[in-house]
């Protein structure tokens, strides 16, 4: 797929325009977005606007970053002053917050083309939305980016927003096929976004590594990263391939009820990695690698008992008043979360951080964990979003990972996830390009 740094050449060039980038990919959704079914708001006449505004700064040479021109879909739980913002839920059908969440404001500082919203989980939870699998549409595309990942899967976007408080970038990237990047956290300002769980990060779908980096980047030096945080440090670009001397193999919880095909194929990976003269180390291995899997093997239940208690507002506030159109999971979920103490809360806190001092241990010892991006491939019908237990350790560490388009099962993509160190977003993007080089070559 040709990034964007290659359309932009030929725009600063005048040979080519961001009106021209910008209708290819509008007539990939008339034709697919019938059956995908990745927005829940398009507005063509604006992203023309906005294309032809590109265009004329290109013209008297003075783009506004490296992603003027660059069409971009947020999904639908960051606010914008033009879309409305619906949250997956029928209590926002329709709402307007009428202002700009702050990734959507340094888009448009940076002139990118925001073409619209894509289609998202019940605020961001596990009750899906109507999209399909691009590549098999009788499959889900995951959750709860399910939209932005269809959309970049089904040739509609180069990038689309994303974010992840369980699995929910780097699950949908894996069964679409696509790039799935989650810096580490507060690397991206969160301001104007339906949720605010500690977890939650907001990241990039994209065809390649290099298209959701610049998107990270831009947002960053327009906006910052969340208040108190530092802010998305991994330049304009992604590093240089670099062979790492050593990563860590996690199996994680999810090795238990991992598609044996998909432990297959990754292990044929690993050959092809540990041949590249990358040492691999794991639980059997390294001792302390043996501390970090017993104690992330929690990462499931401990998360999702933190999600819960931080569900006391804004949903547990809008299940008290409108509970009759909220999924009887989510109901559940809140109802986890009124029944805990704040004590109980602050254990799990304590829990989390000790996971993540677990895994900084590590960084003397290897460069990076690699491990699957989901148990298998996508599953047959869109009643359920998969299952997100190979990424909640990354969530949890709060720390970058990424999921690499690199296998194939059955026909359908699996992700390859790599999992760094807290600000060292740019060294994982380094590891990343040479693990996928081992697959091409």
């Amino acid at each position: 797929m040709t990034s964007f740094a290659t359309h932009r050449e030929r725009f600063i060039a005048g040979t080519y325009s961001p009106r021209d980038l910008l209708e290819t990919y509008l007539e990939r959704i008339d034709a697919r977005e019938s059956e995908v079914r990745a927005f829940a708001a398009l507005d063509a006449p604006a992203a023309r606007r906005a294309a032809d505004a590109s265009a004329a700064r290109y013209r008297q040479g003075a783009p506004l970053s490296a992603i003027d021109g660059m069409p971009v879909a947020l999904k639908d739980i960051i606010e914008t002053a033009d879309f409305p913002t619906g949250f997956g839920s029928p209590i926002f059908a329709g709402r307007h917050g009428r202002r700009d969440s702050a990734a959507a404001y340094g888009l448009r500082r940076a002139g990118a083309v925001i073409i619209g919203k894509a289609v998202t989980t019940e605020f961001a939870d596990a009750f899906p939305g109507p999209t399909r699998n691009p590549h098999d549409l009788t499959r889900t595309p995951g959750g709860s980016s399910s939209g932005s990942a269809a959309a970049v899967a089904a040739g509609m976007v180069p990038v689309a927003l994303g974010s992840q408080v369980g699995g929910s970038i780097l699950r949908p990237a894996s069964f679409c096929g696509v790039v799935g990047f989650k810096p580490t956290f507060g690397a991206l300002n969160r301001g104007g976004i339906s949720d605010q769980f500690s977890q939650n990060c907001l990241g990039t779908l994209s065809a390649n590594l290099a298209d959701g980096w610049a998107v990270c980047h831009a947002i960053a030096a327009m906006v910052g990263g969340d208040p108190g945080f530092a802010p998305f440090t991994g330049g304009p670009v992604p590093a240089p391939a670099r062979r790492p001397d050593a990563l860590v193999v996690l199996e994680t919880a999810g090795w238990a009820v991992a598609d044996p095909a998909a432990i297959a194929a990754f292990e044929v990976f690993l050959a092809r990695v540990s041949a590249a003269g990358i040492r691999l180390l794991n639980r059997r291995t390294s001792a302390r690698v043996e501390l970090l899997e017993a104690a992330q093997a929690e990462a499931g239940p401990v998360s999702q008992a933190i999600n819960n208690w931080e569900k006391l507002w804004p949903l547990a506030e809008l299940d008290h008043r409108r509970g009759d159109q909220i999924s009887p999971k989510l109901h559940g979920e809140i109802a986890a979360g009124r029944s805990m103490t704040a004590e109980a809360y602050r254990i799990l806190l304590h829990r989390r951080d000790e996971m993540r001092a677990l895994l900084i241990a590590l960084a003397d010892e290897a460069d990076a964990c690699i491990t699957l991006a989901a148990p298998g491939p996508a599953p047959l019908g869109i009643a359920s979003t998969g299952n997100a237990i190979f990424n909640l350790p990354a969530s949890a560490l709060r720390t970058p990972a990424v999921s690499l388009p690199l296998l194939a099962v059955d026909g359908m993509p699996l992700g390859v996830q790599l999992i760094g160190y807290p600000q060292r977003d740019r060294e994982l993007s380094g590891i990343a390009a040479f693990v996928a080089d081992q697959a091409a070559g």
